[in-house]
């Protein structure tokens, strides 16, 4: 499979800013494996929108969308599961 690029929206480069600083490396990794496999075993498809999932990292969900036809992973929030979903 070829690889997809990822953009960050500004909402999820503002969520970054307030994670413990710990659990930043392994975000990072996980979302760099998404240009790889942009739909993983274990990523989940959120109900009400065709294109947007949700991968667990830890206690974070990352929640992006992804276009097949242009190849682009966006990231749309990085957020703790319990605000995540609000």
């Amino acid at each position: 499979m070829a690889s997809c690029r990822i953009e960050w929206k500004r909402s999820a480069e503002r969520d970054l800013r307030g994670i413990d600083r710990k659990q930043i490396p392994r975000i990072i990794a996980a979302v760099e494996r998404l240009a790889r496999d942009p739909i993983p075993a274990g990523s989940r498809k959120l109900a009400g929108a065709e294109r947007v999932h949700r991968i667990r990292v830890g206690d974070y969900r990352v929640i992006y969308e992804y276009d097949a036809a242009p190849g682009i992973v966006c990231i749309f929030h990085v957020r703790h599961r319990r605000e995540v979903y609000r």
